[in-house]
């Protein structure tokens, strides 16, 4: 049976190479002749009729990429390093939803006004689904499969948990980050990555061997290398071990599927993603700060101190950078200003993780969408306290106490992957137990003298600012769905209250121990790796009271998030 299971599993993966070679051939000169694309779409395709108001709920910024004081090498190592990414984006359009991607080539040389707007709403999700409407679709009627092209589309997570209790030796496999999973006859496979999507990663990794040859940085010459092998064999330990070593680094990149957000039947399935950084060093230099207190954090987190290993002697690195080019998962949809990686649990023990905060990306959403949403939500003396810095502070803890509690899951049957442990609610999760301990770190670090008592009231109102900002994409995203459930738990112990002119107020009083009792909650569904627990939770806490969309109207003129327009062109293959 074990040598019969591998000869049909080894013709498995020929044919998933040949079919995905194939694929990319055919994409790839359906893009180059626009064949498809003469007629536009097609006049019975069902597509939302706002598409226009929809578009106008994203501010386009230019992201330009600064040459001064780069060397005509250098220029060169971006643009390669921008080649690079080219590949993860068609990458990540096949995991989202392949039949968008197809619909946005066949549009690419219409001028049809409505074809000319699909495209763009196309290309601001990568799908079809609408993130800001809760995922329904605005192009047909078919709902978002929860585990979109990572697995069958009417695959659910009863049968996967039924399945691998039948064929246990299956089960790290399907669960495997790296992997695609699809039916072949009657059983379920695993399909790796770097087999799966092998016609994008051997041309991305010549792409980033290219661009080691042109880094005058020999660590980060190698940390390339070792992300190109990386590639090619879904194992990224070594390479990721290498990316915290490097130490202020000019150039950086993030380049691997590390987020699962996207993954909305199991919540362990990577998407690819990338983004290509110059470092802003004056910024940079404000870090040292936070970098000094990260163990002593760790100790005062409340949740017992089995569960929160020591952090003293681990690596820290912070980077403020300037961000020319974004791809795949890092470019469509939500819009991260800061991102705390990698996330491999095993890293965290041995080295830590790596926060990196985007310059350019966090002045756009400080300017086009938190400072307006807060003058129209909040009282105004209180709205008057939300500052660019402000929230750049909480930003900061809140990409910190992603690297901060426990590493692993406490479970019955051992040491347990949180988030194979949690599930599909996992990456909700994940990010409201960093925006609360985040809080709660500020807190500390303002009882302990290392940053000015005053500021307290300007932070709390920056990160309430953000809420606002945030629940406006609804609950179907991790983020949304992470602080509708904040701003709940909040209003329940009266720390948020909304006033009789329909705007709200902060009682900076309750905050503190409504935020430390709220982290303790999150920390201990981590720590206990108790799936019923968060899912009862968020249930609970989920659903967005309609006091508060009746104020968020008075915000329907500010932009929901930026669409970030680059000077190298958008190319999916």
């Amino acid at each position: 049976m074990k040598s019969g299971f591998w000869v049909d599993y080894r013709a498995a993966l020929l044919f998933v190479l040949l079919m995905t070679t194939l694929s990319a051939a055919q994409s790839t000169k359906k893009a180059m002749t626009g064949s498809a694309a003469k007629s536009g779409a097609p006049a019975d395709l069902k597509v939302a009729p706002d598409l226009e108001q929809r578009l106008s709920k994203f501010r386009s910024v230019r992201m330009p990429f600064e040459t001064a004081g780069l060397s005509a090498r250098e220029q060169q190592l971006v643009h390669k390093l921008v080649e690079a990414c080219g590949y993860l984006e068609s990458i990540y359009w096949r995991q989202s939803d392949p039949e968008a991607l197809t619909l946005y080539q066949s549009l690419a040389s219409s001028r049809n006004r409505r074809d000319i707007e699909l495209r763009r709403y196309l290309w601001i999700n990568a799908s079809r689904f609408d993130l800001i409407d809760q995922n329904k679709p605005f192009v047909g009627t078919q709902a978002a499969p929860p585990g979109r092209g990572f697995y069958p589309a009417n695959l659910t997570r009863d049968q996967v948990e039924q399945y691998v209790k039948e064929h246990p030796e299956q089960k790290a496999a399907i669960y495997a980050q790296f992997t695609i999973v699809r039916w072949h006859q009657d059983k379920l496979e695993a399909v790796p990555c770097h087999i799966a999507f092998r016609a994008f990663l051997e041309p991305a990794a010549k792409a980033l061997r290219a661009a080691a040859q042109l880094s005058d940085d020999a660590a980060f010459a190698k940390f390339l290398r070792l992300r190109a092998d990386a590639l090619l064999s879904d194992d990224y330990f070594a390479s990721d071990l290498a990316w915290l070593e490097l130490k202020n680094p000019k150039f950086d990149i993030i380049f691997a599927p590390y987020e699962t957000y996207m993954d909305g039947l199991l919540g362990v399935k990577g998407s690819y993603g990338a983004a290509v950084m110059v470092r802003n060093e004056r910024e940079s230099k404000k870090l040292e700060l936070f970098q000094k207190y990260v163990p002593e954090i760790q100790d005062a987190l409340p949740l017992a101190p089995e569960d929160r290993p020591s952090k003293h002697g681990l690596e820290t690195p912070m980077e403020v950078m300037d961000t020319p080019f974004r791809a795949g998962d890092l470019t469509h949809g939500y819009q991260a200003v800061a991102d705390n990686l990698p996330n491999d649990p095993r890293v965290h023990e041995q080295k830590g993780s790596k926060k990196l905060f985007f310059k350019n990306f966090m002045d756009a959403r400080v300017n086009y969408v938190i400072l307006p949403v807060a003058r129209k939500l909040l009282d105004s003396e209180q709205a008057a306290k939300v500052s660019g810095e402000g929230y750049l502070q909480s930003t900061i803890m809140h990409e910190i106490c992603h690297g901060l509690g426990p590493a692993f899951a406490r479970t019955a049957t051992g040491k347990v992957d949180i988030r194979e442990a949690i599930g599909h609610q996992f990456s909700g999760l994940e990010e409201a137990k960093a925006d609360v301990t985040g809080m709660f770190a500020l807190r500390w670090l303002v009882d302990h003298d290392a940053l000015p008592k005053e500021k307290m009231e300007e932070y709390y109102a920056s990160y309430v600012g953000g809420l606002f900002r945030t629940v406006r994409f609804g609950t179907a995203e991790a983020h949304g769905q992470a602080e509708m459930m904040e701003f709940n738990y909040l209003s329940e112990r009266g720390a948020i209250r909304r006033n009789a002119n329909g705007r709200y107020a902060i009682d900076y009083e309750k905050m503190p121990g409504a935020m430390a009792d709220l982290a303790k909650e999150l920390l201990e569904i981590e720590a206990t790796g108790d799936r019923s627990r968060a899912e009862n939770w968020f249930k609970k806490y989920d659903t967005m009271p309609e006091d508060l969309k009746a104020s968020l109207q008075a915000a329907s003129d500010v932009p929901v998030d930026i669409d970030p327009v680059f000077s190298f062109a958008e190319r999916v293959r």
